[in-house]
């Protein structure tokens, strides 16, 4: 069985390849794909999720994390996400691999994210706005590169400017234009493509002052009750998302669906639909494009199998 650290989970699944593999795998059927999420005992913020992607010929995954949004503030620090991921022998049963579950988490989660932006995105996309500056941040911001050459500016909003400029500073893209943006309204309707990485209960991006041909990243949001951008920013673009199983757990579609905003009926297309050609992408220049990023076991069972078969 073998065992690949942080690391080595980095460094094996670069983005152009991962984002390759998840749009290849995105051409087949999809696995079966179940979770489980255990809230803390007596009450609090912290949860437990377990994940599991079963393809017959492919593997079995089973991703365990938790979910600890105070680790950040402990002393020293600790990630909020943390556990590992396990892969099978979907034969067998036997297991093959285990890795670090942050890390795997933070890759095929901003891979997912760069496939979106690689099918929606204008191709001349210059600016990315990345709301948000949390251990995530970093990761959708070269998955966006990887889908986006084009880009050319960068920057980067939070509640808490420091840990803006820490990651800008963490970047180390000497040949772009990086910055911390200090006032999010004029980032937004500046951008070409913006990216959320937060835990935001309520909205934070203004659908009203989204330019045309925006292409705007919704990450964060994983509960009912948490939201990343506004009403107008669902009315105004049209709305895709990685995966259907799953997507009315998002606060970001079903408070806008609950506040006859959109239907569920107004969701054009899922990467399946988008990698298979049933449904497209992007039709014209000045149209803006949603994608919601729901994830689920099934990318977590693609990112392990392309992670074991790189290590093998």
């Amino acid at each position: 069985m073998r065992f690949a650290d942080a690391e080595t989970v980095h460094r094996k699944l670069d983005y152009p390849y991962l984002m390759d593999v998840l749009q290849a795998a995105h051409k087949d059927a999809p696995p079966t794909a179940e979770h489980m999420v255990s809230d803390e005992p007596d009450g609090g913020e912290n949860i437990f999720v377990t994940l599991v992607g079963w393809k017959r010929a492919g593997g079995i995954a089973v991703k365990m994390v938790g979910v600890f949004p105070e680790n950040l503030s402990l002393e020293p620090p600790q990630a909020s996400v943390q556990g590992l991921v396990a892969l099978f022998d979907p034969f067998t049963g036997a297991p093959q691999m285990v890795a670090d579950g942050e890390a795997m988490t933070f890759r095929k989660t901003a891979a997912d994210s760069g496939l979106g932006a690689r099918l929606l995105s204008r191709e001349d996309s210059e600016t990315l706005l990345v709301v948000g500056a949390g251990g995530l941040a970093s990761h959708v911001v070269q998955a966006h590169l990887a889908a986006r050459p084009s880009l050319r500016k960068i920057r980067i909003w939070n509640r808490t400017q420091e840990r803006a400029k820490a990651l800008v500073d963490g970047l180390n893209l000497p040949h772009l234009d990086v910055r911390v943006a200090h006032d999010l309204d004029s980032a937004v309707s500046d951008a070409d493509i913006i990216t959320c990485v937060t835990m935001a209960q309520e909205p934070l991006v203004k659908g009203e002052l989204l330019k045309p041909g925006t292409h705007l990243d919704l990450i964060g949001a994983y509960r009912p009750d948490m939201r990343e951008a506004d009403d107008a920013a669902m009315a105004r673009g049209t709305v895709f998302v990685d995966c259907r199983e799953g997507m009315k757990g998002s606060g970001e579609l079903s408070r806008p669906v609950d506040g006859g905003v959109i239907t569920w009926e107004d969701i054009k297309a899922d990467l399946y639909e988008l990698a298979q050609g049933a449904q497209l992408g992007r039709r014209s220049r000045d149209e803006i494009t949603v994608f919601k990023n729901v994830g689920g076991g099934h990318l977590d069972l693609f990112t392990a199998i392309a992670l074991n078969n790189r290590l093998a």
